[in-house]
C-alpha cells in the first residue's frame, strides 16, 4: 500500500512538473501577428502584420535605422492586400497582394513601399526592381507614446502607429 502511495505521488509530481513546462511555453509571443481590415470607398483592404512593442527602447534612429528599408512591422514582411485598383498618394496600385516597407527617415517625409513579392521574412532579401510602387509620406508626431505597433484603416487610408509617429498614407 505504502508503495502504490509512492508511485501515485511521484506520478502526480511529474505531471505537475510537465504541465507547468507546457504552460510556460504556451506564453504570448513578443510580436504577436494582428490584421488590419477595412473599406475605403469601394475597395477592401487588408494589412497583417506582427506587432513589437516600444519595451522602453529607442526605436527611430535605434532600433530602426534611418534610410535602411524596414518591413514596417516584425517577423514576416508585412502584407498589404486591396480587391481593387486604388490610387496611393496621387499614384495608381492595382489591386493585389504586397509586402510593404517604409523606410524612416529623421527629416519626418518617409517612403512607403508596396513590393511585388508578398512573401519574404523581414527585409533581407528585399529587391527594388519589384516594386510596385514607392511614395512619400509625410509622418506625424503622437501625443502620447503608443506602445505596441497598430495599423488603422480609415476612410483617407491607414496608418501605421508605433512609438511616438503616425505614418498616415493617403488612398483614394
Amino acid at each position: 500500500m505504502k508503495a502504490m502511495i509512492k508511485t501515485a505521488t511521484v506520478l502526480v509530481a511529474a505531471m505537475t512538473i510537465s504541465v507547468n513546462a507546457f504552460a510556460q511555453e504556451a506564453k504570448k509571443p513578443a510580436s504577436p501577428p494582428a490584421t488590419a481590415t477595412g473599406k475605403i470607398k469601394d475597395a477592401t483592404i487588408t494589412i497583417a502584420y506582427s506587432s513589437p512593442s516600444v519595451k522602453g527602447r529607442t526605436i527611430w534612429g535605434g532600433l530602426e535605422a534611418y534610410d535602411k528599408v524596414w518591413r514596417a512591422g516584425a517577423n514576416e514582411a508585412t502584407t498589404f492586400e486591396t480587391d481593387k485598383d486604388i490610387t496611393v498618394q496621387g499614384k495608381k496600385l492595382p489591386a493585389g497582394k504586397y509586402s510593404f516597407f517604409l523606410i524612416p527617415k529623421q527629416s519626418g517625409t518617409w517612403t512607403a513601399i508596396f513590393n511585388k513579392e508578398p512573401k519574404q521574412w523581414g527585409a533581407y532579401k528585399y529587391e527594388e526592381g519589384k516594386d510596385a510602387l514607392r511614395v512619400d509620406v509625410k509622418t506625424k508626431a503622437l501625443s502620447a507614446t503608443q506602445e505596441t505597433l497598430v495599423y488603422k484603416i480609415n476612410n483617407n487610408g491607414f496608418t501605421m502607429d508605433w512609438d511616438k509617429i503616425s505614418v498616415p498614407v493617403e488612398i483614394k
